[in-house]
C-alpha cells in the first residue's frame, strides 16, 4: 500500500470523516438529552427501580417481554444463564416505573412459578443517581489525567490536542452508537469506557511518537510502521473481545465487551484518519 499517495494529497479530506462522525454523535446525544433528560438509557442499577428474577427453565424471553411491554412502559427482560452449562435457567425482569407486586401479578397471568423460584431486589433512586454521578466523575477525572499525561509527554499543543480529540471521538461516537440501538448502560458499561480511554491513547501515542520523535526512515515509512503495529494490536484486541462477547454468559461482561468492541473499531477511524491527518498537517506546516 502506497501511503504517500493515499495521505499526501488527501489527509485533509480524510480528517473530515472522524470529525463528521463526532459532530453527528454530539448532535444525536444532545437531541436525546433534550428529549429524555439523559444522553443514554440507564438500567435500574443507575436510576433506581426493581430487578426480579424467575429461575425456571424454558421461559420465552421475547414472548414475555412483548406481553409485559404491552401492559407497562420501561420493562426490560433478559435471559438468566447458568455460567457453567450456558443453559437458559430463567429470566431477569427490570423496571423503574412499576411496583413489584403489579408486575408479579401480571407475570402470574402468563407464567406459573413457585415463590421459591422468584426473587426481587430494589434499588433506591437517590442512591442509584448518586452512584451514577460518582461514576461519571471518575470517568471525567480519568480523562483529565490522561490529557495531562499526553500534554506533558509531547509538550506541543497540536499533537497533544490530536491525541485527546481521538479519545473524545472514541468515547462520544461509541456512546452515540450504544444509545442509537437502545442499549441500557449499567455500572459495568461505564467502567468499560475507562478501558476505552486506555485503549484509545495507546495507538495514538504510538503514532505520535513514531512521527514526531523517531528520525529513522521517511515520514511515510514511519507512518506505515505505526499503522502496521497499531492495527495488529487493535485487531488482536477486537478479536479477543468479540470471542468474549460470543461466549460470555454474564450480561455485564457482554455489555463491557460490546462497548470495547465498538470503541476499538471507531479508534481505527479516529487514529489513522483523524490523528494521523492532523499530525501530517502539523509536520508539513512546521517544515
Amino acid at each position: 500500500m502506497n501511503l504517500e499517495k493515499i495521505y499526501d494529497k488527501n489527509y485533509k479530506k480524510l480528517l473530515l470523516i472522524p470529525l463528521i462522525l463526532l459532530a453527528l454523535s454530539i448532535i444525536f446525544l444532545a437531541v436525546n438529552y433534550a428529549r429524555t433528560g439523559s444522553v443514554i438509557e440507564r438500567d435500574v442499577s443507575l436510576k433506581g427501580g426493581i430487578s426480579m428474577t424467575i429461575e425456571k427453565e424454558g421461559l420465552n424471553e421475547e414472548e414475555i417481554s412483548s406481553f409485559l411491554n404491552s401492559r407497562y412502559d420501561d420493562i426490560n427482560v433478559r435471559v438468566l444463564t447458568d455460567l457453567s452449562t450456558r443453559k437458559n435457567i430463567g429470566l431477569i425482569i427490570e423496571s423503574s416505573d412499576v411496583e413489584e407486586e403489579q408486575i408479579k401479578g401480571t407475570l402470574r397471568e402468563k407464567v406459573e412459578f413457585a415463590d421459591e423460584q422468584y426473587s426481587a431486589e430494589s434499588y433506591s433512586a437517590t442512591f442509584s443517581e448518586s452512584f451514577y454521578k460518582q461514576l461519571i466523575m471518575v470517568l471525567v477525572f480519568a480523562f483529565i489525567l490522561m490529557a495531562l499525561v499526553v500534554a506533558v509527554t509531547f509538550r506541543t499543543f497540536i499533537p497533544s490536542l490530536a491525541v485527546i480529540l481521538a479519545a473524545i471521538t472514541d468515547i462520544i461516537v461509541t456512546l452515540a452508537i450504544i444509545s442509537l440501538f437502545g442499549f441500557q448502560i449499567s455500572a459495568g458499561g461505564i467502567t468499560a469506557f475507562l478501558l476505552v480511554i486506555g485503549y484509545s491513547i495507546d495507538t495514538d501515542i504510538l503514532l505520535t511518537t513514531k512521527l514526531l520523535k523517531r528520525k529513522i526512515g521517511t515520514l511515510y515509512e514511519r507512518l506505515g510502521q505505526s499503522i502496521k503495529t497499531g492495527l495488529t494490536m487493535t485487531i488482536t484486541s477486537i478479536s479477543a473481545v468479540f470471542v468474549g462477547y460470543l461466549f460470555s454468559a454474564a450480561s455485564v461482561l457482554k455489555e463491557i465487551f460490546l462497548i470495547i468492541f465498538i470503541a476499538l473499531i471507531i479508534d481505527i477511524i479516529s487514529t489513522y484518519l483523524g490523528n494521523a491527518s492532523i499530525l501530517l498537517w502539523y509536520i508539513k506546516k512546521k517544515k
